[in-house]
């Protein structure tokens, strides 16, 4: 009975974790960008006649030793003007997630640039 018990809490606790993962984020190189206006916005009229709009941001991204890198990722809602994010990316400017940070959380050999 124990032994149920106890598989039966092991699944739990693994299912509850595995669905909370971010994927997108794990094993990613970060890169941080001061948000400016977006490039360009780009709408996708669906199939119910709904317009979807995703603006699309191309700018310089920093590597936390300070290194600039040319990004191009696309959100959802328009995003705040001079906001930090931290982006996730994969294979070297594929941005997979971000989030905004504050400005404490960029490393200082950014802030300064």
């Amino acid at each position: 009975m124990k032994k149920w018990i106890g598989i039966a809490i092991v699944s739990i606790v693994l299912v509850v974790g595995l669905t909370q993962v971010d994927w997108n984020r794990i094993g990613k190189d970060t890169l941080f960008v001061e948000i400016g206006g977006a490039t360009d916005v780009v709408e996708t009229t669906l199939e119910n006649g709904d317009v979807m709009k995703r603006y699309v941001y191309t700018q310089p991204a920093f590597t936390s030793d300070g290194k600039s890198k040319e990004v191009t990722f696309t959100a959802a809602n328009k995003l705040r003007e001079g906001a930090y994010l931290r982006l996730y990316v994969k294979d070297g400017d594929t941005v997979t997630s971000y989030e905004e940070v504050s400005r404490a959380d960029v490393p200082q050999s950014i802030s300064k640039k």
